[in-house]
């Protein structure tokens, strides 16, 4: 997707008159007339960088309305290259203990080099001592997270409570006024 940057260098649309054209954009750009000066100042002022097509012709018509000339050109792409340096070489295999004790436990994971990257120019060039491990992709459905033991439930004393039996009434105890409701079906109102 292209990338584009609108800038205005204080030209007029023909017949456009300066105090007029100030005060639509004062009004277009919601500023103090210091900033609207600035527009005016002869250089070119970048109201808005980094637009897709559709929003930058927006800009542009506003601006046309407004009796400014806008001017609109693409954003410059910049492609950063990076040179990468050799894999480290492979080191032989130990050779295997004979002692009687036993081995440590090795990790099967081997550890990450560190990343030796060439500066492209003189900021990074104050990252090349950093020391940063070259950690790598991992394949699509790797579990990426260590293994844990099953989580134990906990021993908890449950034998001091017990079960109501079947069918008993768990609910709140009956309060002096739950007392049944009245029998009002024998009451009637009269026209």
């Amino acid at each position: 997707m292209s990338l584009y940057e609108i800038a205005f260098s204080g030209e007029l649309a023909p017949g456009a008159k300066l105090e007029q054209v100030e005060a639509n954009l004062t009004r277009l750009f919601q500023a103090d007339a210091q900033r609207i000066a600035a527009l005016f100042s002869g250089r070119r002022i970048v109201i808005k960088q980094n637009l897709d097509h559709t929003s930058v012709e927006k800009y542009r018509q506003a601006m046309a309305r407004a009796g400014a000339v806008a001017e609109v050109r693409p954003m410059p792409v910049e492609v950063e290259e990076i040179e990468l340096a050799p894999p480290p070489a492979e080191e032989p295999a130990a050779a295997p203990q004979t002692s009687t004790s036993p081995a440590p436990a090795l990790s099967t994971r081997p550890s990450p080099q560190p990343l030796k990257v060439t500066p492209r120019d003189e900021y990074m060039a104050a990252f090349v001592d950093v020391e940063a491990p070259d950690f790598g992709i991992a394949p699509a459905g790797v579990d990426l997270q260590d293994a844990r033991p099953a989580a134990k439930a906990p021993d908890v004393d449950l034998s001091q409570f017990s079960l109501a039996p079947v069918g008993s009434d768990m609910g709140e105890r009956r309060r002096a006024s739950d007392a049944p409701v009245p029998d009002t079906s024998h009451l009637k109102l009269a026209d």
